[in-house]
């Protein structure tokens, strides 16, 4: 029987091929040898890296003769009127990231996989560049994976594929690589790689992974051209909605730094992604963005703590931002582009509107530069005529546990104890943590009594340690931003709103009201903080 072996495959775009598909940085050399077993027309390059020793030699103080390095290689195979690029080792880092098809591995293992075959998966939630990866002992359907249709884009699917495809594969990986074994022979991989393209094209997806929907990727150049243009508008404009984040799974065990490269060069180092340090690269070297290709030319890199390089990606690459255009709604992650399902967003709309309120009682217009501030001014006015708390910094946190703060403000209302919750920015992940914070503080309060108690010796009043006893809660969300109020969801960006949802519903599962207000922002923010 014959011997399988692994295969890293990518499909490159119209107009790419072995001649101008890798970086112009590039350190392969291009195999000029006759008599090997590479199809016609393919082109192989390799690379091997120095010669080292292991790290640990000299940290263990060992005298052995020990060396290491890596060998990588991609062998470009024209097929039909495409190239492919079959990579190993790490070669795929050599090629340029927009000349390989994003979807390729992902849509040809959905079409091929059968649905109640899955084996593992890789979820990234776009409003917080949260990534899971999961893996189960026993195959079985995405359910099984706490996938949830609204907030997760699946980047990496691992399983067994359909019987009818089982002459040609028998499991695949796909990200943006298709990855499986075969024992079939050198001569035959150009004829593997037809069928599989034959099965990229297919749209069987969507009847095998109908939940896949509600967040679909955009392919027209043209609609991409338009998208970039209103990145570029909102880059220049400070917009919060756009953020940078590693694009792939970061293994934080490894203390790691960050730096910028692309302006002449290399900025200092950063202990953390964030664009505002994108930025002030870009101010210090007196650089204007004035074409999206910047984005493309210019890298975020990532080091170990001995300095030694392990990932670099384009900031195009690791930028994430959502928008409206032309009354659709878009968000761009790992240099792709996806377009969020119009009923999906009438359902958030129709939903989310009703706990967005045009008044509140005590949260008043913000004038303060920071939420503390705010929280105090409040809490100092609104106590002459109402019973108000501030808790902002306060802690419930049973015994032994990290602090979990009740809310920022504590109030009557009505029958209620009013739980207000404050924040400053309508950036997705900061509006993530708000709304998560809402619930997990009525979780405490209702679940803990430890917590419940901690809670009644913050407050003064007497009707307040009554309503608390009978977790009797109102969660009110105020969101200080200079977004109209008669915009109501619409206000916030598009996974906030699929975040705020999922909070809605849980704690209405508790029986729990919950309101959301914007509060006016009197304080002009784009010069004291760079998202």
């Amino acid at each position: 029987m014959a011997k399988s072996r692994n295969f890293s495959v990518y499909l490159l775009k119209q107009g790419f091929n072995a001649e101008n598909a890798l970086k112009e940085d590039h350190r392969l050399i291009r195999l000029d040898e006759e008599g090997t077993n590479i199809p016609n027309g393919g082109v192989m390059y390799y690379g091997q890296s120095q010669v080292t020793p292991p790290w640990w030699k000299s940290y263990w103080g060992i005298n052995q003769e020990l060396r290491q390095s890596s060998v990588s290689a991609i062998v470009f195979l024209p097929v039909n009127d495409r190239w492919f690029a079959v990579t190993f080792g790490s070669s795929y880092h050599n090629l340029k990231e927009k000349s390989y098809e994003y979807d390729f591995g992902i849509r040809t293992t959905l079409n091929s996989l059968d649905p109640e075959k899955i084996k593992s998966t890789e979820l990234l939630v776009p409003e917080t560049a949260k990534r899971q990866r999961i893996q189960i002992p026993n195959a079985s359907n995405l359910t099984y994976f706490d996938f949830n249709k609204d907030e997760s884009i699946v980047k990496r699917l691992t399983g067994s594929v359909k019987e009818e495809y089982s002459d040609l594969i028998r499991n695949a990986t796909g990200s943006n690589s298709l990855k499986f074994a075969t024992a079939c022979e050198p001569n035959e991989l150009v004829n593997l790689c037809s069928r599989l393209f034959d099965i990229y094209s297919l749209s069987d997806y969507e009847i095998s992974f109908p939940d896949l929907q509600n967040i679909t990727p955009i392919k027209d150049p043209d609609l991409i051209s338009s998208l970039e243009a209103k990145l570029l508008e909102e880059y220049r404009n400070c917009s919060p909605n756009l953020t940078l984040a590693i694009p792939e799974i970061v293994d934080y065990s490894t203390n790691f730094k960050v730096k910028y490269r692309g302006a002449s060069r290399m900025s200092e180092e950063y202990d953390d992604v964030f664009i505002g340090n994108y930025r002030n690269y870009l101010n210090d070297r007196g650089i204007e963005v004035e074409d999206i290709t910047l984005f493309n030319k210019h890298t975020l890199n990532v080091f170990d703590e001995n300095d030694h390089p392990l990932r670099s990606y384009s900031i195009y690459k690791s930028l994430l931002f959502d928008c409206i255009l032309n009354g659709k709604s878009y968000h761009l992650c790992e240099g792709s582009w996806y377009e969020i399902s119009s009923d999906f967003m009438a359902k958030l709309k129709e939903e989310l509107d009703p706990v967005f309120i045009d008044q509140h009682n005590i949260l008043c217009e913000c004038n303060q530069r920071l939420e503390g501030e705010y929280n105090e001014e409040v809490s100092n006015v609104a106590a002459e005529e109402l019973e108000v708390c501030c808790l902002d910094t306060k802690s419930i946190a049973p015994h032994g546990q990290k602090t979990v703060e009740p809310c920022d403000l504590i109030a009557l209302k009505g029958e209620h104890v009013e739980l207000m919750h404050n924040k400053i920015s309508t950036r997705s992940s900061m509006l993530s943590h708000l709304f998560n914070q809402g619930v997990n503080s009525v979780i405490l309060l209702m679940q803990n009594t430890d917590a419940k108690d901690k809670l009644k010796e913050l407050v003064g009043s007497e009707y307040l340690r009554t309503r608390i006893n009978r977790d009797s809660y109102h969660v009110t969300y105020g969101i200080i931003s200079n977004k109209r109020r008669d915009m109501k969801s619409d206000s916030l960006p598009i996974f906030s709103r699929i975040s705020l949802l999922r909070c809605v519903r849980n704690l209405k599962l508790m029986r729990i009201p919950v309101s959301v207000y914007l509060i006016k922002d009197n304080v002009d923010r784009k010069h004291l903080n760079d998202n």
